[in-house]
């Protein structure tokens, strides 16, 4: 049975389609993935900056058109990833019964870097994912007290700014696929 991941950010140009394309480069077709935005830019391809950086690294995401959040695509996911805190707010908000499947990607990342090794199993990409996060929420008490950060919105600002916020993306990313790999 397919695995489904919905990344959330604002516009749905920049930060939500760059995890987007990363995923589904990474993970094998038991994962779908999928991305929307708070208030959507519908129909805008990746901006610029950021699919001249996923591009670079081997990722195109070719044939991106950003959409709406809406609480059908928060209620068929199995995983959200929220690029900001206030993001997640929204998606609980709109469908609370989504509390326990919603988390930011630097907090998964966080979470998944101290999941014991041989904890996340599985015959495909979609068990190991469903099994990371399961074992990703029990390490919530080692974390108190720990900030979750957002991933910072680059959209109208220099090109460094749209680094700082890849390489956020690409720290997480990498957390949960060494954890998913161990």
């Amino acid at each position: 049975m397919p695995f489904t991941v919905l990344a959330v950010c604002t516009g749905n140009v920049c930060r939500s389609p760059a995890v987007e394309t990363l995923l589904r480069g990474v993970l094998d077709a038991s994962v779908t993935v999928a991305s929307a935005g708070t208030s959507a830019v519908v129909g805008h391809p990746v901006a610029r900056p950021m699919a001249d950086l996923l591009t670079a690294n081997g990722f195109p995401p070719d044939g991106f058109a950003a959409r709406q959040l809406t609480p059908d695509l928060v209620r068929d996911a199995d995983l959200v990833l929220a690029l900001t805190r206030a993001h997640r707010t929204r998606v609980v908000e709109e469908v609370p019964a989504a509390v326990r499947r919603t988390l930011t990607l630097t907090e998964l990342g966080r979470l998944s870097s101290t999941v014991p090794p041989g904890a996340v199993s599985g015959p495909d990409d979609a068990s190991r994912l469903a099994t990371l996060v399961t074992a990703a929420l029990g390490e919530r008490p080692r974390h108190v007290g720990a900030r979750t950060e957002d991933v910072v919105d680059p959209w109208g600002r220099t090109m460094a700014v749209y680094r700082t916020s890849y390489e956020q993306m690409i720290s997480a990313l990498t957390a949960v696929m060494a954890a998913m790999r161990a």
